[in-house]
């Protein structure tokens, strides 16, 4: 079973409560959201491989250790997972970001995909897919699957709220892929929202309803 890694660094809590806050307006709340995902981004790039080097300082020679060359992609999950891609490329500025649109019906709450765009090389880079809310789980299990048809074999779920409805259908579809999330909420109302979550993740992001 894919491991659940609970990202509860102070800052992270801290942030994550004013990403709460109803009364938190669009530029805050997307600017939390960049800080937020670049503080977890350092949990989730935590066992990547590094090897031996040297470079020289002002003084002399240093021993130092470099990243082995590691090939990453950035998948958000349309729409709201692009308020996530900011706060990660700062630390991986070389990272190809890949774009999978889904939208949940309204309906039957099942996803529905209307849009792909990925690096051409998805099975020789480690992916972090992005999405903020794990809900119903139906987005990210989609999502999932599509770059695994792919040919991805390196995937990793990042997330600021889940719900244990999602993380337990994503675990049964994906037992291979673990998933890192900031919190992990009571349960899913009768609409499919996490409860108390924070509400419509894209539209506070972009200031739509």
């Amino acid at each position: 079973m894919s491991n659940v890694y609970l990202l509860d660094h102070p800052l992270i809590q801290h942030k994550l409560a004013f990403i709460r806050d109803a009364s938190t307006g669009s530029k805050d709340f997307r600017e939390l959201v960049g800080e937020v995902s670049t503080l977890m981004a350092y949990e989730v790039t935590r066992d990547f491989p590094l090897e031996d080097g040297e470079v020289i300082t002002p003084v002399g020679p240093a021993r130092v250790r470099f990243i082995t060359g590691k090939k990453v992609g950035i998948i958000p999950i349309l729409r709201a997972g692009l308020g996530m891609v900011e706060g990660i490329l700062k630390l991986i500025p070389a990272a190809k970001v890949g774009h999978i649109g889904l939208y949940r019906d309204p309906d039957t709450l099942q996803p529905v995909e209307y849009y792909g765009k990925l690096p051409p090389d998805v099975p020789e880079r480690d992916l972090i897919v992005l999405d903020p809310m794990l809900a119903t789980g139906g987005s990210a299990v989609a999502a999932i699957q599509l770059l695994k048809d792919k040919g991805a074999r390196n995937i990793k779920l990042m997330c600021l709220i889940a719900a244990p409805e999602g993380i337990a259908k994503f675990q049964a579809a994906h037992p291979d892929v673990d998933i890192y999330t900031a919190a992990i909420d009571s349960h899913l109302n009768d609409h499919g929202y996490i409860v108390p979550g924070l509400g419509d993740a894209g539209d506070r992001l972009f200031g739509t309803k």
